[in-house]
């Protein structure tokens, strides 16, 4: 099996072990998924399967679509409902959908967020949340992310009062960060208390696969497969003469002239990715294009698919 599954994370068990359950389902043994999902989470998670690992670098890339809710008042210690509770807040009567819809406002765009604690980022060789259950907290770095957008879907008073959102954004942004920021910026802190990822590029909600009907029925793994091809449908596709089908496979460096057709954008852009195929419609390599001008472009293989 080489293509990529797109998986139904339930809530209470982290990505790795949902990576573990589809190995042990399918009975495979290589596969690893593209973008990590809290334990709290659930929602989309794409497993790569065989070959298909190879590309996971060109999809935890990929947007990613969430719906969430964040409880005002509350701050924890993971920024999520998971963690202890380190403060309680009064929320202020004169917050309404106008102010968050202001606060949210600022968050669009490229942002600079501070990774929390409880995170599997490093700090001199150790994951982040390791020091953090020791009671130790380092000074961390801020990293660019970007907000593509952030709406308001509901806001319900209540004792401690719901911020439900949808909010579509970069790869590497902390959906509790925002959130607790957001409650900072409120003056009134917050957690975020459910986190659902709907997408990610491609992949919906709407057409994951669970995994307790994939433990009984385990055809639909097969069934449901995507191809790598289908994954990276973005990319420009060209085919390649049956004499330079080998020279890729061994990661050499081929030219246009045995290429057999190239797409318009190759002639005009240098360093992009591609895939390429030999005559029979086999996926060989995804490469990137090398454009020295005057037609001569050549293309290198950054990943190859041997099967």
């Amino acid at each position: 099996m080489n293509g990529i599954l797109n998986i139904f994370k339930p809530k209470g068990i982290s990505s790795y072990q949902t990576v573990k359950e589809v190995r042990r389902i399918l009975d495979i043994p290589k596969a690893g998924h593209a973008g990590t999902l809290d334990p709290s989470a659930s929602g989309v998670l794409l497993v790569c399967v065989g070959q298909a690992t190879k590309i996971v670098e060109f999809l935890v890339g990929m947007k990613k679509h969430y719906q969430g809710e964040m409880t005002l008042g509350i701050s924890t210690d993971t920024q999520d409902s998971e963690g202890k509770i380190i403060k309680k807040w009064e929320v202020k009567d004169s917050i309404n959908e106008k102010i968050i819809k202001d606060v949210f406002h600022k968050y669009e765009g490229t942002i600079n967020q501070i990774p929390p604690m409880f995170s599997a980022n490093h700090y001199k060789g150790q994951r982040l949340y390791h020091l953090a259950r020791k009671g130790i907290e380092v000074k961390r770095n801020p990293k660019k992310v970007k907000i593509y957008q952030l709406n308001l879907v509901n806001f319900s008073k209540n004792i401690n009062p719901i911020i439900k959102f949808e909010v579509i954004c970069s790869r590497g942004t902390y959906i509790r960060t925002l959130c607790n920021d957001i409650g900072n910026d409120l003056d009134c802190g917050a957690h975020l208390s459910n986190l659902i990822r709907k997408k990610v590029g491609n992949f919906s909600i709407e057409d994951s696969l669970n995994l307790e009907k994939l433990e009984k029925d385990k055809s639909l793994g097969k069934r449901c497969l995507i191809s790598i091809d289908s994954a990276l449908e973005d990319l420009n596709k060209i085919t390649v003469k049956n004499e330079a089908a080998k020279t890729i496979l061994n990661g050499g460096i081929i030219s246009s002239e045995q290429v057999i057709e190239i797409p318009i954008t190759l002639k005009t852009e240098s360093n992009r990715f591609v895939k390429i195929f030999d005559a029979e419609g086999n996926l060989l390599s995804i490469g990137t294009s090398i454009n020295k001008g005057e037609g001569n472009i050549f293309f290198k293989p950054v990943k190859v698919f041997r099967n």
